[in-house]
C-alpha cells in the first residue's frame, strides 16, 4: 500500500483530472480510478476532504451554506492533522523514555 501522501497526492490528481474533464466527482470513480476502497477514502479524512474540496469547486456561487461546508472540511483536515501529531509526539515521548532507561 501506497504512504499516505502517496495516496493524498494520487486522489488528489485524480480529482483535478475529473474536474478538468468536467466530470462529476464522487467517491466511486476516484475509488475506480485511484485504486483505492471507497471504504478508505470515507475512513481517512484527509481524502475525504480532497473529494468534498473537489465537488464543493464545481459549484458556480459560493454560498454561505457552501461556506460552511469548507469550514467544517478544512476543521475536520485539521483535527486529522492534529491527532497524527499527537500520535507522532506520543511516540517520540516513548522512544525518549525507552532510550534514557536503556531498554
Amino acid at each position: 500500500m501506497p504512504a499516505d501522501h502517496d495516496q493524498t497526492a494520487h486522489v488528489e490528481a485524480v480529482c483535478a483530472g475529473l474536474a478538468a474533464a468536467a466530470q462529476p466527482v464522487t467517491f466511486a470513480e476516484v475509488a475506480a480510478r485511484a485504486q483505492i476502497s471507497r471504504t478508505t477514502l470515507y475512513r481517512r479524512t484527509d481524502l475525504r476532504a480532497i473529494i468534498d474540496e473537489h465537488r464543493t469547486r464545481g459549484q458556480d456561487a459560493i454560498t454561505l451554506t457552501s461556506l460552511t461546508v469548507q469550514i467544517d472540511q478544512m476543521r475536520r483536515s485539521l483535527e486529522a492533522v492534529a491527532a497524527k501529531v499527537r500520535r507522532h509526539e506520543e511516540t517520540i515521548r516513548r522512544l525518549e523514555r525507552a532510550r534514557r532507561t536503556g531498554q
